[in-house]
């Protein structure tokens, strides 16, 4: 695709970002910063269920009145985006980002993460940008982030030889934990899972964005290049002295050892540890990159980082894992389902968390 001004539209605009909750925390004006600042975007529409949303989200970006709206079909057909930003609960990604590839002047779709509340809404949404050449990618932002995307390099470069075993420990599977997972992908070569395993806890009811995640978990998966991977999440600990540790033939490598946040240590059997700490200095905005990384890939056509595919291979582990407690057995990919198997399991009363406590009112 030539390069060109780029008509850009934002699905969900979320409420005030000085007073985020976890209805969105206002990732559209987080993206649409970045189509402002770029030189060959324009922001040209928004759409939002609650109208002063939306009306708050086109005044901060100089976005006409009349290509604000409450109805995104509506956004559709009138504004014609080449590119929209998807800000929304996961439950309703799948059936937005089907509308927008069906609607003939959309060439990019940037959905926030994880993929779909199900797995069958996962790929319905990715078959549909297949075949219509739409480019969908999904914001695990934190590729670039400049910490993981050292260890990545420092792995790629040989440091601890060919890596054999990924151990990690995020908060959960689901919400947080597609970025965990997806950045084992990441630095192990997007590859897809062989087989899963693993066990859950879900005693007490925890939701973010209207998705249930577990307490606790533990999984262990393989790609098919035989590389495993082994998580632990929630409360209880964990074995991973790390956010991530990487065992390779040669040595080991940990990202945010010990709480030691943007530090990585690395070293060869039988050496000393070696540490590089990022320096504020270094910091760059991930959300940023990614997006800017979207918009390239869209004029030269390379697979972005942050593509379906790449997402879909995440997404197939996080289902696996809750399907395989399910299950109580190892599932082997691809995945026969198109539920999650989280909520079934909840709504079916084979789970029965406690409720989530009501949230104190504050007083005058």
């Amino acid at each position: 695709m030539d390069s060109h001004t780029h008509d850009v539209a934002l699905i969900g605009t979320g409420s005030d970002p000085d007073d985020p909750d976890f209805s969105g925390f206002a990732m559209a004006y987080h993206h649409a910063e970045v189509y402002q600042r770029l030189e060959n975007c324009e922001l040209v529409a928004c759409a939002d269920i609650v109208p002063e949303n939306a009306a708050a989200f086109a005044e901060t970006f100089d976005i006409d009145e009349g290509h604000t709206y409450e109805d995104y079909q509506r956004l559709l057909t009138e504004a014609e985006p080449d590119v929209v930003s998807i800000c929304v609960p996961p439950a309703i990604h799948a059936d937005i980002v089907v509308d927008c590839a069906r609607a003939g002047s959309v060439d990019a779709i940037h959905c926030e993460k994880p993929m779909d509340l199900t797995w069958g809404g996962a790929q319905r949404m990715a078959q549909i940008c297949w075949r219509r050449d739409v480019q969908l990618t999904f914001n695990h932002q934190r590729r670039f982030k400049p910490s993981w995307a050292e260890a990545r390099d420092l792995v790629d470069s040989g440091k601890i030889g060919d890596v054999e075993r990924v151990e990690l420990a995020p908060p959960n599977i689901y919400d947080w934990g597609t970025h965990a997972i997806d950045f084992v992908g990441f630095v192990t070569g997007d590859r897809p899972a062989e087989w899963v395993i693993g066990q859950i806890d879900y005693r007490e009811e925890q939701q973010w964005f209207g998705a249930h995640n577990e307490n606790q978990a533990f999984g262990l998966w393989e790609y098919d290049d035989g590389v495993q991977a082994v998580i632990s999440t929630g409360v209880g600990g964990s074995f991973v002295p790390a956010l991530f540790r990487f065992v390779g033939t040669e040595g080991t490598l940990d990202v945010d050892p010990d709480g030691e946040s943007e530090t990585i240590r690395w070293r060869q059997y039988g050496d000393d540890w070696e540490y590089r700490a990022i320096e504020e200095g270094e910091w760059t905005e991930p959300i940023g990159d990614a997006i800017e990384h979207v918009v390239d890939c869209l004029e030269t056509g390379a697979e972005p980082e942050l593509s379906a595919r790449k997402a879909l291979n995440t997404t197939e582990i996080i289902f696996g894992i809750w399907e395989s407690a399910r299950r109580r057995g190892r599932v082997d990919c691809p995945l026969e389902i198109d539920d999650n198997p989280l909520h079934a399991m909840v709504e079916s009363g084979a789970l029965v968390p406690e409720p989530e406590p009501e949230p104190e009112s504050s007083s005058e």
